[in-house]
């Protein structure tokens, strides 16, 4: 007796296998056949869950953004009242588990944010994804003092994005920084930013 996955399950098994096409075949070999093929599922089920290109797309930047959250534990991040080391040490330990643990999971999120650039209906879908992000960092920074918290939160994760992206893809890759060189990074930034 066979068991069929409910069709939440289904949508999740596609979703992340595309991520994971994204990561080792770029946008390119992201195609409905060969999620299915990737999946082991019967040809013409992800086209059952996704029927476009775009909806596809919204799937997997909707799934990168749960699984995303759980690599950066936004459940878990410091009560604000714990001061800027507290936020220093969460935001570190964030950054260097994403560079360390879920590289695919961060170059699938570069092929869609590329792809993002191209496609203004995917542009809209993402930002509204990543939003959550920004009001709890922009709030979390509020907290320990910023004075330009928007300001800030572009400068935390332009920091944070460009740390990532050269040692997953750029010319740091084979030279990632420890938990503590990372740490130190992120204190020096508030440090500075926060005037103290």
């Amino acid at each position: 007796m066979s068991v069929h996955p409910t069709s939440a399950a289904r949508a999740d098994l596609v979703a992340d296998t595309a991520l994971a096409l994204l990561a080792s075949r770029g946008m390119r070999g992201l195609t409905h056949r060969a999620v299915d093929e990737a999946a082991g599922l019967p040809q013409g089920s992800t086209s059952n869950v996704a029927r476009t290109r775009q909806a596809l797309l919204e799937l997997a930047v909707r799934r990168h953004a749960e699984r995303e959250a759980r690599v950066l534990a936004l459940d878990e991040m410091p009560d604000p009242r714990g001061g800027l080391d507290a936020l220093a040490d969460a935001l570190a330990l964030a950054t260097h588990r994403s560079i360390t643990g879920h590289r695919d999971l961060l170059v699938a999120r570069y092929e869609l944010a590329l792809e993002a650039t191209r496609r203004p209906e995917l542009r809209a879908f993402y930002d509204a994804t990543g939003a959550v992000f920004r009001e709890q960092l922009a709030a979390m920074l509020t907290a320990v003092g910023s004075t330009d918290p928007a300001r800030h939160v572009l400068s935390l994760t332009g920091w944070a994005d460009g740390v990532m992206f050269s040692c997953v893809a750029g010319s740091f890759n084979a030279e990632v920084p420890s938990l503590a060189e990372v740490r130190a990074g992120v204190r020096e930034l508030l440090r500075g930013m926060l005037g103290r």
